[in-house]
């Protein structure tokens, strides 16, 4: 098999001391990444802030919601007035739990804020007027503040701290903010979320709803568009992870396959039927694996995994993770020969298509809207193959990998450059 170059991290540029260059205000040093609580989110803003070389100096900051109970059914909501609803829910509880305790009786908690076990009581909550106190309060000592966000409930905060702070900050959106596209300085999205305006999906649509779709229009110049989603994979994290992971990995038969199972979405919708039919087919590709190491999302059904577990869990070449820290993800990514990945997660999808190996897809045919557009893109790339249980898995081909990140970090480059900025040396 030839060898794939992996793309490295963008290098920064070198030159004189930043100081007598273009001056101290010109030059970004640090970054403030808005998260909603979502792994799948978060690392996309990340991996940005780690391309752009400011993952030693940038600070995370969380939109929350309140969880559990009714709340689950309430995300639809914008988060301002989830939690003023929430609030309101929560003084209508005390009362009654009042009134019920002099009768004698107990009425059940409620779940927490901000879901209790969901680990978000830990992080800072994403304050405009403190972020925006920030970027005006130190702007001449530490130069503008990059502000990195992803995901539909930062878009609200990300935008304000722009309004507010516009001269003192650079606001980057990570995924299309549906509308008012000019609330940001750069917006980074990957290319299905334009599916909307293709004839194809026009025809999907009554035509007295198509005004109500977004996006509404095409993409115009502060618009980055990608393949897949942003994260942190490049060659220098493989490397690592390779290192890592070495004497876990190492000893293996290979070839290593590895298989990630995730869960159904609304644009990917399937149960236990295809649970079946990827047991049947890894069944049918074991003989030409050395190793099976299986992994499990955190959206993947407890009816999905039983399946697997009773299909795979006795064979003697394949292993289950069963959850536990520490998480071998890395590990897979660096070590594995071969991929197969359910279709409903771009984000895994994206980061095994960014090692250049060979990456199966089992279900793609169930997946509709902009999920199958991002699928049609990677098969006329041919970056991924279906699964079909008729592979030779020792077989391997490869393909240029994906290097979203790294295109839209150099793209930031050039924004930051329009604006007279750049990111410190």
């Amino acid at each position: 098999m030839r060898p794939i170059r992996l793309p490295e991290p963008p290098s920064p540029t070198t030159g004189v001391p930043e100081i007598f260059e273009s001056g101290a205000n010109s030059v970004v040093r640090r970054a403030v990444v808005i998260g909603n609580g979502f792994p799948g989110s978060e690392n996309q803003s990340i991996g940005l802030v780690r391309a752009l070389g400011l993952s030693d100096n940038h600070f995370l900051y969380r939109v929350t919601r309140p969880r559990g109970g009714m709340n689950e059914w309430l995300h639809w909501l914008p988060v301002s007035l989830h939690k003023k609803l929430d609030y309101v829910m929560r003084h209508i509880y005390n009362y009654w739990r009042l009134v019920i305790a002099a009768r004698g009786k107990k009425l059940s908690a409620l779940p927490s804020e901000n879901g209790g076990s969901v680990g978000l009581s830990t992080v800072l909550e994403a304050d405009v007027k403190q972020i925006v106190n920030m970027a005006l309060e130190t702007f001449e000592k530490d130069g503008p503040l990059l502000v990195i966000a992803s995901g539909r409930d930062t878009i609200s905060v990300a935008s304000s701290i722009k309004r507010l702070a516009s001269d003192n900050v650079f606001v980057v959106q990570i995924q299309h903010p549906r509308s008012h596209l000019n609330r940001f300085d750069l917006v980074i999205t990957p290319r299905h979320d334009y599916y909307p305006l293709t004839p194809q999906a026009q025809e999907q649509v009554p035509w007295f709803l198509r005004k109500w779709i977004t996006p509404r229009e095409p993409p115009d110049g502060h618009v980055v568009l990608t393949v897949g989603a942003l994260h942190q994979i490049d060659f220098a994290a493989l490397r690592v992870a390779a290192s890592t992971w070495h004497d876990e990995f190492a000893p293996l038969p290979k070839p290593l396959l590895v298989v990630n199972i995730g869960g159904p979405t609304r644009c990917c919708r399937y149960g236990t039927d295809l649970a079946k039919q990827l047991t049947a087919n890894l069944l049918s590709v074991l003989a030409s694996c050395g190793s099976v190491r299986i992994s499990f999302s955190n959206r993947t059904s407890e009816k999905v995994s039983n399946i697997v577990f009773k299909e795979l869990g006795n064979n003697p070449k394949v292993y289950i993770w069963d959850g536990k820290e520490p998480n071998p993800h890395m590990g897979h990514l660096a070590w594995a020969d071969a991929f197969v990945i359910t279709a409903d997660s771009v984000s895994m999808i994206s980061e095994a298509c960014s090692t250049g190996k060979p990456v199966y897809v089992m279900g793609s045919e169930r997946c509709t809207w902009k999920l199958s557009d991002f699928h049609k893109s990677l098969k006329e790339r041919g970056v991924v193959r279906p699964f079909t249980g008729s592979e030779d898995i020792s077989e391997s081909w490869s393909y240029p990998p994906l290097n979203d990140t790294a295109q839209a970090a150099h793209r930031v480059h050039a924004a930051l450059a329009e604006r007279g900025l750049r990111l410190r040396p």
